[in-house]
């Protein structure tokens, strides 16, 4: 799987202490303490498309084109906003697997950006694993067009069977991912977003011609999706990360809601060359509530 303008300033804290010198003036008076300066925080962006705003304009050149990565995705939003100093390693695509592994050649492994300087991580990421969201997205769509909108067909065919894998495969995999960023970045601020709202929760028969998804499936879709959302809350619970919630603040700007509103493309007429990914205003959305989330600003 896997929006941009933000409205508020930002701040990047990093303790630093002052060294005292020790050193005695001649005067017998104890010379005064050299303050230090704290630099920028060291901020890494990993995770999917979500992060890397894969579908937006414009992309970043010192990314692999695989990777489809704007400089309008909320990591370039919140560190252009604190000063922060970013090493941006997200991919369009990528799944758990590629923080350890090369997710294409010349892509290095996300994990190995991480450091004991690190001092802030965010990322999406789970949606891919499995392709679980993308398989049931395609799915619902193609049995939405067959029933022409009617009905639940996909639920039907497909029952619980998404959601047993956000549960067996999913979550172990994003609680490993995040076990495996602490270890490499111990000092480090550590937070898994959640993914904003994809449909609403009951269908809106306009919306037919941009999701054809049936009007019983789209709760079955928003179902799964609060899903997997839960499930990597879980994983960034029991890590001792902070997931950042955007269940609320997305409510009423999914793909469905009017071009001017809406933080997600829809799959037709959409404005993104990579579609059902957040726009630059969603971009910039998740990057307000990022803020809020670890009191940034």
């Amino acid at each position: 799987m896997s929006m941009r303008a933000l409205a508020k300033g930002l701040t990047a804290a990093v303790a630093a202490g002052t060294a005292a010198l020790g050193l005695t003036a001649p005067a017998a008076h104890a010379a005064a303490p050299a303050p230090h300066t704290a630099g920028p925080v060291a901020y890494v962006a990993m995770g999917d498309s979500y992060s890397a705003g894969s579908g937006i304009l414009p992309l970043d050149p010192s990314a692999s084109p695989l990777c489809a990565r704007s400089t309008a995705n909320y990591p370039h939003v919140l560190a252009a906003a604190t000063g922060a100093q970013l090493t941006d390693v997200t991919c369009g695509g990528a799944q758990t697997k590629d923080y350890a592994g090369s997710q294409y050649p010349g892509v290095a492994p996300q994990l190995d950006a991480l450091g004991a300087g690190t001092g802030l991580v965010t990322m999406t990421i789970g949606g891919n694993d499995s392709n679980t969201f993308i398989d049931a997205i395609l799915a619902c769509g193609t049995a939405g067009i067959a029933t022409a909108g009617l009905g639940h067909p996909c639920q039907s065919l497909y029952g619980d069977s998404f959601d047993t894998t956000v549960d067996t495969v999913t979550y172990p995999a994003v609680k490993a991912a995040l076990q495996a960023v602490r270890a490499k970045a111990p000092g480090a601020r550590v937070a898994v977003l959640g993914y904003p709202w994809i449909l609403p929760a009951t269908a809106d028969p306009t919306c037919f011609a941009k999701m054809p998804i049936a009007s019983g499936d789209v709760p079955y879709l928003r179902d799964l999706q609060t899903h997997l959302n839960a499930a990597v809350a879980r994983a960034a619970r029991e890590t001792g990360s902070a997931y950042v919630d955007l269940s609320g603040v997305s409510e009423g700007h999914d793909a469905c809601a009017a071009a001017d509103t809406r933080w997600i493309e829809p799959v037709l007429f959409g404005t993104n060359f990579v579609p059902v990914h957040p726009n630059a205003r969603g971009e910039a959305a998740m990057a307000r509530q990022t803020a809020s989330v670890l009191h940034l600003g």
